[in-house]
Formats: structure tokens, sequence, C-alpha cells
């Protein structure tokens, strides 16, 4: 864990591990990959100075042909991510409910590595389209190596995992023009939605501003599936694993999050790389829900069904730990990308259910890594455990470890027998012996049949202005189907949801308002868990836009300033131009970003000071920050001219909006309460 004064946090197994991998070029001769130094890495050697080149150039084939390779196929899915490490520290043992190591003793420190991502696009797609976004932590344990392997989303599409390709089919863009880009606002993927029930819940999800999240580090994560932890003594418990950011749920808009996709395509990503820099640890903490096994058929859900979350209410969420991700990766493609994350892989006191999309995900993951990565992608130093694995694995693409010995064989005298198995009571890997029976069948469970219940518990848990944003999503995703039937369809899917919602989303769409004979589910539940309005806000880390021109009062910024710094506000000074501006009292600040190259998007809250040399083409561009941000809903302040371009727009006595003519110690508190609550929906 870092804090705001150490950029360097101490190594942990992982990242020491890893020391041995690296290679320092700076200040370094130039070799060729056999370490052959080389005179000159500029000019093909050639048959005299305009004569043809000769294919004896060693130094030219060597980096030609390997930068030719330098790019393995990028993840069908999850292609765009970024990553990070860091430590999970156990908070309580959780010995009653498992053997895992990493659970068994408060204080206990594991290294993680966790790489966010986009599902839907290319790794050149913006970062703030809508989508969903993964959440996959890699645990480096005493006892091997722990995949969680979820997104910021609960539940997911569909409940078998025969039916993936075909949801990545729909997903991605169309294959005649290969348009639109990570974006789902496109026939083939609301025709697949409208065509099958079982993604109703998750479509509710989906137009909800959870999958336009402000960053990161301030979203939740899910392991979506159904898995068991098993105890000591062989006892099973259902679980499943949730991630819940520090720092509270702040998500975009969408008008904010297609603008900063021109302002800053790098969004997500830049903002996890600078806060780590800076010290700020992204800090989330693990939660489960637990149920015993003889509750298994006690809910109107199926546990076991992907489509489906488990209501806190009825299951409540215990947090077991927190994770701190305190170091950025040395080099992406090394790490970020060649990362190999698996379901499949589990520890000692962690088991799979029958979820048949689970059970799905346990083939195809590995497959999809052996393709992408080579056969040894679990010797990369991202992908190996802390401490060495024996096996009789050999040969294969690529492979750098050197095993000695002659046998590669169990059941052998020359070695002894080894490496040997070792015994469940003394550590080695166990499979819950879970009972299986019934005909071989390919057939959906009747309890997985409920598609509507959960949708509407979603729907009825939702503030108004989470519902009208969902409204708007839904008129402008279906707004870009082009084929009528593809979206009466999905407005009737909507209506066993919600009828009014299914009424105002044809109105916006051009289609015919759904049949009256269409049941609406009659769930009147609601869970207020699932609602972001419920979230815990807070100041730390948000970007605060500071507007200030030559010539500024140096002692109410000075003041301002104070406050910000310990409401751990980061101001961005934006001014006409780069450089440093003088204030009242001869100090100075450094403009971090002008008018042109900064953006009103991209920050929490403005804050506008200008100066009395101010020109009216400086007021002007003040009022287009100004006017962006408040029609975003953020909080706006100011003192001097500021305040009074603010008046001048009759902003003054509106919701969020803090002006003084005199700045003092009351203002700048009232200011930063207004940061932390962000947004101003009574505007």
């Amino acid at each position: 864990m870092t804090d705001n004064n150490n950029r360097h946090p101490e190594e942990n197994k992982k990242t020491k591990q890893m020391q041995q991998f690296y290679r320092e070029n700076e200040g370094k001769p130039m070799t060729t990959d056999e370490s052959v130094k080389i005179s000159d890495d500029e000019n093909t050697l050639s048959a005299g100075d305009r004569g043809p080149q000769l294919l004896e150039d060693f130094v030219y084939r060597e980096k030609l042909s390997h930068f030719d390779r330098e790019r393995i196929p990028e993840r069908n899915v999850h292609a765009r991510g970024y990553g990070a490490h860091g430590i999970f520290e156990c908070y309580a043992s959780q010995s009653d409910l498992t053997e895992a190591h990493f659970l068994q003793e408060a204080g206990r420190k594991t290294p993680v590595f966790v790489r966010f991502s986009q599902v839907a696009g290319s790794r050149g797609a913006n970062e703030t389209l809508r989508d969903v976004r993964g959440f996959a932590t890699k645990f480096y344990t005493e006892e091997g190596i722990f995949d969680l392997v979820g997104n910021n989303i609960p539940i997911f599409f569909i409940q078998d995992g025969i039916k993936f390709p075909d949801l990545i089919h729909a997903l991605k863009p169309e294959p005649n023009n290969e348009i639109p880009q990570g974006q789902t606002a496109h026939d083939i993927f609301w025709d697949f939605i409208g065509s099958n029930e079982e993604s109703a819940a998750m479509m509710m999800w989906i137009m909800s501003d959870r999958t336009i999240p402000r960053s990161f580090r301030m979203m939740q994560g899910f392991g979506v599936h159904t898995f068991r932890l098993v105890n000591k003594d062989g006892v099973s418990h259902f679980c499943k694993f949730h991630w819940r950011p520090t720092l509270g749920m702040h998500s975009l808009i969408w008008d904010e999050a297609q603008k900063i996709g021109g302002a800053d395509p790098d969004f997500h990503r830049r903002d996890l790389w600078e806060n780590i820099e800076k010290g700020y640890s992204a800090e989330f903490e693990l939660g489960i829900q637990v149920i015993r096994e003889d509750q298994e058929f006690d809910f109107d859900f199926d546990i076991l069904d992907s489509t489906k979350l488990w209501p806190e209410e009825l299951v409540p969420l215990k947090k077991i730990g927190k994770m701190s991700l305190n170091k950025n990766v040395e080099n992406v493609f090394a790490e970020t990308e060649q990362v190999a994350l698996h379901p499949g892989n589990i520890v000692r006191g962690i088991d799979f259910t029958n979820d048949p999309l689970l059970q799905g995900r346990l083939f195809s993951y590995t497959d999809t890594q052996f393709y992408r990565v080579g056969t040894n992608f679990k010797q990369l130093p991202i992908n190996c455990p802390i401490h060495t694995a024996h096996n009789n694995q050999r040969d294969g693409a690529a492979r750098y470890v050197i095993d000695k010995g002659q046998v590669a064989y169990h059941q052998n005298y020359l070695a002894n027998n080894t490496p040997y198995p070792v015994p469940g009571h003394k550590g080695g890997f166990v499979t819950y012996p879970s009972l299986v029976e019934g005909r071989k069948v390919r057939q959906t469970a009747p309890s997985f049949e409920d598609h509507f219940s959960q949708a509407r518990l979603f729907w009825n848990s939702m503030s108004d202005v989470e519902k009208s944003h969902i409204l708007q999503a839904f008129s402008f995703e279906l707004g870009k189907v082009k084929t009528p039937a593809v979206r009466e369809r999905v407005v009737r899917l909507i209506a066993h949801i919600s009828r009014p919602l299914a009424v105002s989303v044809a109105e916006q769409v051009g289609v015919p308002a759904p049949p009256e004979d269409i049941k609406e589910s009659e769930v009147t539940a609601s869970s207020p868990a699932l609602s972001m309005q419920n979230t815990t806000f807070t100041t730390k880390t948000l970007k605060l836009g500071v507007i200030v021109d030559e010539g500024y009062d140096s002692n109410a910024l000075n003041s301002a300033r104070e406050a910000w710094k310990k409401a751990e506000l980061e101001p961005v000074f934006i001014s006409r131009h780069l450089g440093d501006l003088t204030g009242t009292a001869g100090d100075t600040i450094s403009v971090d970003q002008s008018f042109l190259t900064g953006s009103p998007v991209l920050y929490d809250g403005l804050f506008v000071i200008g100066g009395p040399y101010a020109t009216r083409d400086f007021q002007f561009m003040s009022n287009q920050f100004i006017i962006e941000q408040f029609n975003h809903y953020r909080p706006i302040g100011g003192f001097g001219k500021g305040a009074e371009w603010i008046k001048d727009m009759y902003l003054d006595h509106r919701p969020g909006v803090f002006v003084t003519e005199s700045p003092g110690p009351a203002f700048n508190q009232a200011f930063v309460e207004g940061m932390a609550k962000q947004r101003f929906w009574d505007r």
C-alpha cells in the first residue's frame, strides 16, 4: 500500500521475482540477440551505396523479422485492457469457510495483478464507450495461482457457454462493413438480445450508467459465477465474489463519455497510471456472499444461473480483505498483454460448481491462451507462480525452463518416483466430491427459465435519474438500429420488465407500442444495493479544473489550495497558454493545460478564478468550460473575475454553483463538500 509521499511501494514476492527478468538498455552498447555488437543500425548492407541490398545482412534480417512478429493476436474479447500490480491483505481468518492459504489469517498479504478491460472493442477502441468492463485478478498465493476473472456487472448475457461465440459474433462490428467499433448500437447485437430472453436482465444493466464508469478505480467488480469454498473438514459453501472500490462508484453521463472519447481516448488507463505514479493506490475491498449447501434451493432463482444475482438483502455481503494496486507495469506488452487469466486457475479451498457458463469457460480460456500466447505461456514472468512449478510437462514452442534429468514421466524408478503427488491431508488439491447424477441431455434446467423477475428488480431499484438515463440509453442504442422489426422485438422484450419504459422507448425509436397482452413482471421488490446513487462518494483523487490568469489573487488561491489538498483533490491549472503565471504576491503557478489542450469534460469539477487582465477571448473560453460543466451537473466554484463571469451567466443561484466575493475557509469547505457530492441532478 502506498501513500501520497511514497511513489516506490515496498516490493512484494511477485514484483521481486519479476526483477530478474527486467532488462535495462539505457547506456548499454547495441547488440544482436546473440550479443554481437552492432556498428550500424541505420543502413542496410548493400552492394555499393546505390546497389541492391544483400540477403546476408543478419542485422537487418533479425531486426525486421522480429518486428514482423512483435504482436500476438489480440484477445477476441477484452482486447483493450490495462493492468497494475498490488497486494491483497486479508482482514480476518476465513478458515471456517475455506482452506485457501491467502484467506487463513488476518494481515496475510498476497501479491496480485489486475487487468481492467473493455469487452467489445479492439485494442484501438476509445475507453469511454458504453461497454461492460472486465475486472480480472491474478492472486499469486503461496500454494499456487488463483484467478478471479470477472466483470464490473454481477450477471451475464447467457446461461450456457456454448452460446458465447454467438453472443460475441453479435456484439462485434458487423462483418460486412466492420462498423461500429466497440459499440453495441447496431442491428445484429440487438437482434441477438431481442431473440434471447435470457439476456433481459443483462440488457437492463448495460443500459445503465454502470457501463460508462468514471474510472477503473471507481467501479465495482464481480466474479459473476457461483464458486465453492471448501474448509479443512470438507464442508462446502456456495460463494460469489465482489470487489468494492474504496473511492465509491462514480460514473460518467453519456454526453461526457462521447466527448471524452474524442478529448482523451486513453482516459481510463491514463487515470490509473497517473494516480499510481502519484502514490495513490487503487483500493478495492473483497466481499463474499455465502450460501450453505442445504440452502441451495431456498430461493426463487437458481443460484447457479449466471444471468441472476443474489440480492444482498437475501444474502448479505461480508467484506474479507482489501486489495491495493500500487505499482504500474514496467512494460505493457510483457505484462498486461501477455498475462493469461483463466477462471480454471483455482487453489485448494476453492472449487467449481455446475454453473454451465463457468463450465464452458474452463475450456475456452486455456484454449485461447494456447492460441494467443503459445504452448509455454505459463512460464512467462507475469504468469508463473511465485514458487517453482515441478511436473512432467516438456518441450513446446518458446520453452525457456531447462528441465534437468532423464525422466519425464510418473511412476518411475530412476528419479525415485518424483515429482511426487501430495495427498490431500498434506496440502494437495482435492476436488470437492459433489453429487453428479442424471441422464445425458441438451436442455436448460426449468429453474433457469425465469428471465424477467431480476430485470424488474433492477428497474425497481433505480433512482429517477438512473431510470431517465436507461431510457435515454435505449433510445440512443435502438435509434441506431436500421431494421424496424429488430427495434420492435426489443421493445416487446422491455414490456415484460416495465410497460411504461417500453412505451416511452417505442415512441423514441419510432415503432408501435407493445401489445397490451404482453405480461409485465409482477415483482415489486427493490434492492438499494443496486443503485449507484447509494454509493459513498469521496473527493480523494478527483480532478478539479482551475481556470486562472495572470495577476490572480494569491492569498485567496493559496487558501483554496490548502482546502483542496486536505480533501486530496487534484487541481489542474488551465489558462491561455502553458508556462508560469504570477499572482498578486509575486508567487507563481505552472499552467498544466491550455484551453486548447484541456477539455471541460476531463475534470470532475470546475473552479474559475481568472484575473484582472483577462481578455474577452479568455472570458469566452472560460464560459465554454462553465457551460459544459453545468450541463453535466458538475460542481462549479469561483471568486474574483470568475465569480463575475458565472453571475453574468445567471448561474450563481443554481444548485452546485459556489461563488463569493470574499473567499475564505467556510466557502472553501462548502465547495469541497460540493465536489464530494459530484452531481447536482436537481438542476
